[in-house]
């Protein structure tokens, strides 16, 4: 197995050596990355079982507990790695190319690592909260979807109730992503009965504070390793598990940028190990003609032009994010919101092509699931990236600022 950089040339393989994982307490002594890539090897170990028993990546989630890159992203005072947003969407892109459903798992982890960091404030419960993720390697769930409110995760129907000091929340969840094997949760909810539906907190959750009822199953076409379930939610929580700042706030600075950036790695993992399939078919095959390419190199060429834009688009998004990511002002500008939500549907249309163009690379051994070129995997896995929280919901909340938002005349400008 290769596992290629999201940043790097892409050409050269990583070796994937087993060396022995940090204890519980004790600094990893190798690279985030190095760790990440064994992970990965255990995950292409186990991808296809997940995929046909969509089931929960258990082994890829052990590893990355035992290689401790659940805390990498919480700030070094509070005993993490204090990784970058880059950081974190290279572990992403590694481990897409392992497993698309393990990769995801691991972004929607620390987007709401990602929330719950920057919005602390000094002192609170959740402090305490992130040093325990990170010394107990923690897997963190997220509720965001409800009822009929679907994809919009703007706005909230069930509210937190106060009892005394503690509060209760009773949420009809249509979807919690490994629920059921998460250590915690982060929730949204309304702030109050009487409150909008748009006037949001956000809610950490450990596992002793809520219970799940299933309500929905989940067989789908891809990401069948998520196990994107629908549960009813109850939770009996302290007041001050409530974070500080309006989900509003939070949303925008954090929520929105974090899962764009580490879906639209995840979803890129993906294509490159599409290409890579690809590719080797195609070296395979010129090996058998004597040199002489098939007429669908063609096909590989596109493939490796649009994986290219892709990890292009995602390295500009990611610089960016990271040089204004403390300034509240740039990051409510129009351009950015409108870019960092255009990076979600500008990513996963190119994920979707870069898949299918390497399909068509590898034709009908592409098309089999029985072939060592086999890319229908990885084409029903990339297939979510459109759908789950869809691209047209996204466009259309983006129609009013477009058309306020000013036409460059500069090239830079």
């Amino acid at each position: 197995m290769t596992v290629h950089d999201l940043r790097g040339a892409g050409s050269a393989a990583a070796t994937l050596e087993a060396s022995p994982a940090a204890g519980p307490g004790e600094a990893p002594t190798d690279s985030m990355f190095e760790r990440a890539r064994r992970v990965a090897a255990v995950a292409a170990s186990f991808a296809e079982a997940v995929d046909r028993e969509a089931r929960f990546p258990a082994e890829a989630i052990a590893a990355i507990k035992a290689e401790r890159l659940f805390g990498v992203l919480v700030p070094k005072a509070l005993c993490g790695e204090g990784a970058s947003h880059g950081d974190v969407a290279e572990i992403c892109y590694i481990l897409g190319q392992a497993c698309a459903s393990s990769a995801m798992i691991y972004a929607m982890h620390q987007v709401k690592i990602a929330c719950v960091a920057r919005h602390v404030e000094p002192g609170a419960w959740h402090e305490g909260f992130l040093r325990r993720v990170v010394e107990q390697q923690w897997l963190v769930a997220s509720s965001t979807t409800e009822g009929q409110a679907g994809g919009n995760v703007r706005s909230s129907a069930a509210p937190v109730a106060p009892v005394g000091g503690r509060i209760t929340l009773d949420r009809d969840a249509s979807v919690i992503s490994y629920g059921a094997d998460a250590d915690a949760l982060v929730t949204t909810a309304r702030r109050s009965a009487d409150a909008a539906s748009s006037d949001q907190v956000l809610l950490v959750l450990e596992r002793a504070d809520y219970s799940l009822a299933q309500t929905q199953t989940w067989d789908t076409l891809g990401m069948r390793g998520t196990c994107s379930i629908g549960f009813a939610l109850k939770a009996d929580a302290d007041r001050a598990q409530i974070m500080g700042p309006a989900y509003e706030v939070i949303h925008s600075q954090s929520m929105v940028p974090s899962a764009h950036i580490f879906w639209s790695s995840a979803w890129a993992g993906v294509a490159a190990a599409a290409v890579e399939r690809a590719r080797k078919f195609i070296r395979k095959a010129a090996r058998g003609a004597g040199g002489q390419l098939p007429p669908a190199a063609a096909y590989l060429n596109k493939a490796q032009a649009s994986l290219r834009a892709l990890r292009a688009l995602l390295a500009a998004a990611i610089d960016r994010y990271e040089a204004i990511k403390h300034d509240p002002a740039a990051l409510a500008e129009i351009e950015f919101q409108t870019t960092i939500n255009l990076l979600k549907v500008d990513v996963s249309e190119l994920a979707v092509a870069t898949v299918m163009s390497a399909l068509r690379t590898c034709g009908l051994s592409g098309y089999r699931n029985d072939s060592d070129a086999s890319i229908g995997r990885h084409l029903r896995d990339v297939l979510s990236s459109p759908i789950m929280i869809n691209n047209d919901r996204i466009l259309a909340n983006l129609a009013a600022s477009s058309l306020v938002a000013e036409t460059p005349q500069g090239l830079r400008g």
